[in-house]
């Protein structure tokens, strides 16, 4: 009886707190937005901390869909990235590839392509920069703009259609996963039902949630020995979003020299074969331009790279991006390889095993990566959230709720950041990360952060 009123209870405040904030506040709202995410994140706590028994593991999969599909309809309220996948999407309909030319050049033009509006121009929020997206996400904006040329709301609709749909298949997918590994299948709903992860992917249609589905199939092929589905699901997540990339080094272990040499090659050829019909001399020309882009100009919500850069001021008097971030992105590759060997120096992760550490692993080299960026924003922590489902640590879970406060960045309707909320939100991460090592080193069944 209490479980059930407690799933009544929490869902009903989860629903009616994530569909406000999908239909409710703008960017610039954050008074709005806190107060909102404040009681979803109290109802996914609930829920999540209580106790889920594998009869009513269903009702919170049903949730996770139906709250999904509740927020399907709305625009993105937080986000306005959506323009540029229509402005893609249009270029792609007027067999024009998105990497060719910036929208400045098509804006200038006496008669630009179909559908390549001066109100479409002006809502984009990075007009002077390439696009960045890789080749899933802009077949998916291209199908969109297809189906639906001339409205924009369609094709927004279709584009979180297409989301909702990968979000399907991570609830089906996740709690099998995760009980093939030994785990609760309960523990999905630590990244089924967190509000973040709703709102920013469904709701503000933004890719991390397609990426997790192929990253979460590649994973399950990888668990039943299916080579080349895993490859090939792995080739999907990394056309979609580049981050698994992080990931790769960690197969080589697990598979050994024979297999891997397969397993790449597979991932390879199915890579090459969805990047092809973008790839041109002014797709490897834009797409760096964006990469260079990344690492050396933009900056949000970073940690290592504030620290770094407040040094660079005291030293120069002027902000040391250009130099960096490329050597935090390098930082980061090291890291990763020390990881990779680390692993296989324990020499703790047996061929029979193929999938039980891994997860851990991966959630180390994100979170190396996510601390070493300049860039940090909100929904960027999908991969960790995912991650930790497999492992006994909560930090991302604890950083999903405090990144919210980022959003106080646009209060007004200027941007403004405040350093001393990107402090508290890291301080916080940080110090609850540590208390959870220490915790799990004094837990003889633990898994010590020296397992991963």
């Amino acid at each position: 009886m209490a479980e059930r009123t407690q799933f009544w209870l929490g869902s009903g405040l989860l629903l009616l707190s994530v569909a406000a904030l999908a239909y409710g506040p703008g960017q610039a709202d954050f008074a709005w937005i806190a107060g909102l995410y404040l009681p979803a994140f109290l109802a996914y706590l609930w829920l999540c901390t209580g106790t889920v028994s594998q009869q009513a593991l269903k009702f919170y999969l049903v949730l996770a869909v139906g709250v999904r599909a509740l927020i399907l309809p709305a625009m993105p309220q937080l986000s306005d990235d959506v323009y540029r996948f229509i402005w893609d999407g249009r270029l792609l309909l007027n067999g024009i590839n998105p990497f060719e030319h910036l929208p400045a050049y098509y804006q200038a033009l006496a008669d630009p392509p179909a559908g390549l509006t001066d109100g479409l121009f002006q809502k984009l929020n990075s007009p002077e920069y390439f696009t960045i997206y890789p080749p899933v996400a802009q077949a998916v904006f291209g199908i969109s703009c297809w189906l639906a040329p001339n409205s924009i709301y369609g094709s927004t609709l279709l584009m979180k259609g297409f989301l909702l749909l990968t979000d399907i298949g991570t609830v089906l997918l996740l709690p099998r996963l995760l009980k093939a590994l030994g785990q609760p299948p309960q523990l999905a709903c630590w990244y089924l039902l967190n509000p973040l992860i709703i709102v920013e992917t469904t709701g503000n249609l933004h890719f991390e949630g397609a990426m997790v589905f192929f990253l979460v199939l590649s994973f399950w092929w990888l668990h039943r020995k299916k080579w080349a589905l895993s490859a090939v699901a792995m080739a999907l997540a990394v056309a979609t979003k580049l981050l698994p990339l992080l990931f790769l080094m960690f197969f080589i272990r697990r598979l050994g020299w024979r297999r891997s040499i397969y397993y790449f090659g597979m991932m390879g050829l199915a890579l090459l074969l969805l990047f092809a019909p973008l790839l041109s001399e002014a797709f490897l020309k834009g797409f760096g331009s964006s990469l260079d882009l990344y690492f050396r100009r933009f900056e949000f919500n970073g940690s290592v790279y504030y620290l770094l850069r407040w040094i660079g001021y005291q030293w120069t008097g002027y902000n040391q991006i250009a130099i960096i971030g490329p050597l935090l992105a390098a930082g980061t590759f090291l890291g990763v390889v020390l990881l990779a060997i680390w692993d296989a120096w324990l020499g703790r992760c047996s061929k029979t095993a193929l999938t039980s550490r891994l997860p851990a692993l991966c959630l180390a080299a994100i979170v190396l990566y996510l601390a070493f960026t300049p860039t940090v924003h909100p929904w960027y922590v999908a991969l960790p959230i995912l991650l930790c489902t497999f492992t006994p640590y909560r930090f991302p879970v604890v950083w999903s709720i405090l990144i919210v406060l980022t959003y106080a960045n646009y209060s007004g309707g200027a941007y403004h950041e405040y350093l001393g909320l990107v402090a508290l939100e890291y301080l916080v991460v940080a110090g609850y990360a540590l208390w959870e090592w220490r915790q799990q080193k004094k837990r003889s069944k633990a898994v010590p952060l020296s397992a991963l």
